[in-house]
């Protein structure tokens, strides 16, 4: 009777081990997507592949930012400076007055969304459609067209549109609008070049962005008047992180 039971048990953790792993390997419906998008996603390592991730690290200058990437937690390091998002509210510790003047509730998540691309740009209530191509140096790059539904985030009135090498589907340029502070729809657009990229754990993370700016017609003619933005020390892990990891120091 004894080893009957044992054999039993063993079956039972057997069956929920094996019920555990189908959960982590579960893929996503990629009807949710257009096509082209896609591709572009396979083309930076495949959606599956980002969605068994837990935890995102990557360094901005002196700033450490650490990131759970399924509660969009945020903890970011500096040596004057901490700031995070708990889950529930953005906070901020500082040596003075001088060490951060921003507002961390737009700036704890800001680039890591710049960073996440094109990955971030799969969250559910976001809404898909074919933006107009770009052309910049006589090369046209195909687009899409990103909004959001009245409510997600914290600028549901936000745009993006992500424009891709159309042999490659690599993702090379960025247009945004920013409607953070008064959340009222924008015309304006700001352009960014994802002028490198690393692999890290088989997904495609930048390594540098350049601003672009543009003539008065729209062309996007040159770079802007600011240092290109360098990312370092990139990490991605399948664990997560204590939940005390961003909780306000």
């Amino acid at each position: 009777m004894k080893k009957i039971t044992t054999l039993l048990i063993i079956a039972i953790v057997l069956v929920a081990c094996s019920t555990e792993k189908k959960k982590e390997v579960a893929t996503v419906n990629l009807d949710q997507y257009p096509e082209e998008l896609v591709k572009v996603f396979n083309a930076h390592g495949g959606i599956d592949n980002w969605n068994k991730q837990q935890t995102l690290t990557f360094k901005k200058g002196d700033e450490e930012h650490t990131i759970d990437l399924k509660a969009r937690k945020s903890l970011i390091e500096a040596p004057k400076y901490t700031i995070g998002y708990d889950g529930k509210e953005p906070w901020v510790v500082k040596e003075d007055s001088t060490s951060f003047k921003g507002d961390p509730g737009f700036y704890h998540n800001l680039y890591f969304y710049f960073y996440a691309m094109p990955f971030v740009l799969s969250d559910d209530g976001i809404n898909y459609s074919e933006a107009k191509p770009i052309t910049v140096d006589g090369k046209s790059y195909p687009g899409v067209k990103i909004s959001f539904n009245d409510g997600v985030g914290a600028s549901s009135k936000d745009n993006y549109y992500i424009y891709y090498n159309k042999d490659s589907h690599q993702m090379e340029w960025l247009g945004y609008t920013v409607t953070y502070h008064d959340n009222k729809a924008k015309d304006e657009t700001s352009i960014i070049k994802y002028n490198d990229w690393q692999t890290v754990d088989g997904i495609k993370l930048p390594k540098e962005l350049i601003w672009y700016k543009k003539d008065s017609l729209g062309a996007i003619v040159a770079p802007r008047d600011r240092k290109p933005l360098i990312f370092t020390d990139a990490t991605l892990s399948t664990e997560a992180l204590d939940a005390t990891t961003f909780e306000k120091k």
